[in-house]
C-alpha cells in the first residue's frame, strides 16, 4: 500500500460513515474496508499511517491542537493527529502547511462553540485492528517504523501564552476567544 491507496481507503470510509466528521466512526469503517485487503496490504498500511504521524509532527501543528482541544499532552497530540488523518487528504495537507487553516472547518467551529475536543485514538490502530480481524493475528512487531523529525525551535514557547498564540495562529485563536 502506497499513500495514494491509504487516502482513497480514507476516502472511502469517509463516503460510507453519516458524520465523516466524526473520526471514530471513519477509522472504523477504514478498518472494515482495510479488514477486507490482502494481510500484506494491511500491514504495509500501518507503516503509511506512521509516516503520515511522522509528517504532521510539527509544533504549529500541536500549538493549533492545543487552541483546538484547549490543551493538549503527548498523547492528545497523537489523537488529534488521528483525528486529522480521518478528515482525508486535503484537510490533511492544509492543516500541515498551515494549522490555521483549521478554523476554516465546519467541525472545527462547531467543536469551539461546544467546548468538544476532536481526537481519534482509535484511528491510530486501523491497520492494527484490521490486521486481527482478517488474520485473527497481531501486526508483525516489525510491521513499522515511528520517524518523528526534530521540532521547529522557532514555536518552542508556551501553548498557554494567549498572544504568541493570537498572533501565531489567529483565526483559530479568534474562535476560542484568546
Amino acid at each position: 500500500m502506497d499513500s495514494k491507496t491509504f487516502w482513497k481507503l480514507i476516502a472511502d470510509a469517509r463516503a460510507s460513515v453519516d458524520d465523516p466528521s466524526d473520526g471514530d466512526a471513519v477509522a472504523a469503517a477504514a478498518t472494515s474496508l482495510l479488514a477486507a485487503m490482502p494481510p500484506a496490504e494491511i500491514v504495509a498500511a500501518q507503516q503509511v499511517l506512521w509516516d503520515l504521524m511522522g509528517e504532521s509532527y510539527r509544533n504549529p501543528l500541536w500549538a493549533a491542537a492545543s487552541l483546538i482541544n484547549c490543551s493538549c499532552s503527548d498523547d492528545g497530540f497523537d489523537y488529534f493527529r488521528g483525528w486529522l488523518l480521518t478528515q482525508g487528504e486535503e484537510v490533511y495537507r492544509a492543516a500541515v502547511a498551515s494549522p490555521d487553516s483549521l478554523a476554516d472547518l465546519p467541525v472545527v467551529v462547531a467543536a469551539a462553540e461546544a467546548g468538544e475536543d476532536l481526537t481519534s485514538e482509535r484511528a491510530l490502530s486501523i491497520a492494527w485492528d484490521a490486521h486481527i480481524r482478517a488474520t485473527g493475528m497481531r501486526l508483525p512487531e516489525d510491521a513499522f517504523t515511528i520517524r518523528y523529525p526534530a521540532l521547529d525551535p522557532d514555536w518552542d514557547f508556551d501553548f498557554n501564552d494567549e498572544e504568541e498564540m493570537a498572533a501565531r495562529l489567529p483565526r483559530l485563536a479568534a474562535l476560542h476567544e484568546l
